[in-house]
């Protein structure tokens, strides 16, 4: 049965955005909705149009008889602006402040809203990258991985410190931890990575990377490529330290942490740096 254009519009706005960076053929949605393919070419310059102007992120054009359209999610400037405004001001909050001087994250990595920021915010970064999954490693990154996936539309993966007998045969290696100096142990299952894949990497907290290194070592192990690495929180780099990944994104930047005065300084960190080159104003 046919439906109403308005019908049509919206139902196909929310498919879009449901399966992101998905090829989907001109053929499916003249299907879909009984109408023919130039009503349906139509349509899709409309929801286009306002996918950019809204800030929500674009439609790629895939030309030829296998062709169709793609949505990739993005974020403007002033968005991802205000976006890291607000995940500043609740991480900098005087109350998170443990003993020793750590900070209590896990509401904010649990608060589906703020994740959501998180989640635009790296696909916006890696929008011009082929990436096939999102890796992170147990367990505060958890909630970052799942938020850029999400909108990047692939599966996750998790590496852990010890094997476990559901992940069946794994791949494990020892690394160095930037911070600590200590040899830990990282695991994956061998059925998590294909050979060849394209890999984001993104973890909640990052000093000197030696997780993040550790992750790139492992993923050698898969004949994969890092596609990029994405960090919520860096630490400020203190002199004299190495930072053992050079190549990355952080959204934030903890600058110190006063435990007498009960403050936290935080910062943007090197989004903007790293990504205003493509960022819609």
């Amino acid at each position: 049965m046919k439906i109403k254009r308005s019908e049509r519009l919206i139902d196909m706005t929310h498919y879009l955005s449901e399966h992101p960076r998905e090829l989907v053929s001109l053929t499916f949605f003249a299907e879909r909705y009984a109408s023919a393919k130039s009503s349906i070419s139509e349509d899709l310059v409309i929801v286009k149009e306002t996918f950019e102007n809204r800030g929500i992120g674009t439609l790629q054009t895939v030309p030829g008889a296998a062709g169709g359209v793609r949505f990739i999610p993005g974020v403007r400037k002033d968005q991802a602006e205000e976006a890291l405004s607000v995940l500043s001001e609740q991480v900098s909050r005087s109350d998170r402040l443990l003993p020793g001087g750590y900070l209590f994250m896990t509401d904010i990595l649990g608060d589906i809203h703020l994740m959501n920021h998180v989640g635009k915010l790296f696909a916006g970064a890696f929008a011009n990258e082929q990436i096939d999954l999102v890796m992170t490693v147990a367990t505060k990154g958890i909630g970052i991985a799942h938020a850029a996936a999400r909108y990047l539309g692939v599966p996750v993966v998790v590496a852990r410190r010890d094997s476990k007998v559901t992940e069946g045969s794994t791949v494990s290696i020892n690394y160095v931890s930037g911070s600590s100096k200590r040899i830990q142990t990282m695991v994956l299952s061998k059925r998590s990575v294909k050979q060849g894949a394209r890999v984001l990497i993104v973890d909640d907290f990052m000093k000197a990377g030696g997780t993040a290194a550790g992750m790139k070592n492992l993923l050698e192990e898969f004949s994969a490529t890092v596609a990029g690495v994405g960090i919520f929180i860096e630490s400020e780099q203190e002199a004299g330290e190495e930072r053992l990944v050079e190549d990355y994104i952080s959204l934030l930047k903890l600058r110190s942490v006063d435990e007498k005065g009960k403050t936290i300084q935080i910062e943007t960190g090197n989004y903007f740096d790293r990504v205003s080159s493509f960022l819609k104003q």
